[in-house]
């Protein structure tokens, strides 16, 4: 079930971003989707939050209307992915997942609903993506909250965090839940991002996180005026002037997780 690395004779860089709640993980996902556009890539981003505010910086600051509310509201499923989904910044087509009606319903069960969905209107096949991005709610992986990696639509799971006790403590938790599906084929732990806060000895409280876990830096986001202002516009700072230094920041890591797919492709090693 679910899909493999390689869809219709496109490959798909297929990445889940995961991290405690309030860590920054919209913003690095929209940010990451933002450079991959503006890298020539075709990209897909998937809010799975209740909330539904993944992507709204993709989106001129409006929020999209989530899959959960519109099976809720219309008498009918939708017919095609356009009734779902907005084209935001770069050519970005987002999706939001929704949630239950506050107080009513596991959240995670809409994630699964609007995956079903997604295969249903064929999604994939039709939009061909280079690059898909799941922005998941969670400082676990368990449930609906799993299903970006337990049923192979992401290969890569990259965890935010910052130099702080229970970001940490969210990370491993997410890392450790994440190995013990990789027997399995399933996703795995691509790396730590590190989306500063200015704590005391930040960087080595992560460093010695990441050894101790055996896991990669492969992102280190400074803080930034610039991603709050732009966000204010309801834009990422790649929209809001590529040429920043933060900006290159995301430029960057999204030109290295693309070098590292190939790489991996070359060399068949997620077959």
């Amino acid at each position: 079930m679910g899909l493999s690395a390689v869809y219709g004779g496109t490959r798909m860089l297929k990445i889940a971003v995961y991290g405690k709640g309030g860590i920054g993980k919209s913003t690095i996902t929209s940010n990451l989707s933002a450079a991959f556009a503006a890298l020539g890539k075709r990209v897909i981003q998937i809010g799975c939050d209740p909330k539904a505010d993944s992507t709204i910086n993709l989106l001129g600051g409006q929020p999209l209307r989530p899959v959960m509310d519109y099976l809720r509201q219309e008498d009918e499923d939708p017919e095609s992915i356009e009734q779902i989904s907005k084209v935001g910044f770069g050519g970005v087509l987002c999706i939001e997942t929704g949630g239950p009606t506050p107080g009513l319903g596991c959240a995670g069960r809409g994630i699964i609903a609007t995956f079903g969905l997604l295969e249903d209107l064929k999604l994939f096949e039709t939009y061909r993506p280079d690059v898909v991005l799941y922005d998941v709610l969670g400082d676990v992986v368990c449930g609906g909250f799993a299903a970006p990696i337990r049923e192979g639509y992401a290969k890569r799971v990259l965890i935010v965090t910052s130099g702080e006790k229970m970001a940490l403590y969210a990370a491993n938790n997410i890392a450790t839940a994440v190995r013990n599906f990789e027997d399995r084929g399933y996703a795995e732990v691509g790396g730590i991002i590190l989306n500063r806060r200015n704590v005391p000895g930040e960087l080595e409280k992560v460093r010695a996180f990441a050894d101790a876990s055996n896991l990669r830096i492969v992102g280190d986001i400074p803080r930034s005026d610039d991603i709050n202002r732009f966000e204010d516009e309801g834009k990422t700072v790649i929209e809001g002037d590529a040429s920043l230094p933060i900006s290159h920041v995301f430029l960057d890591l999204a030109q290295r997780l693309l070098e590292e797919d190939a790489a991996q492709a070359a060399t068949g090693a997620d077959a």
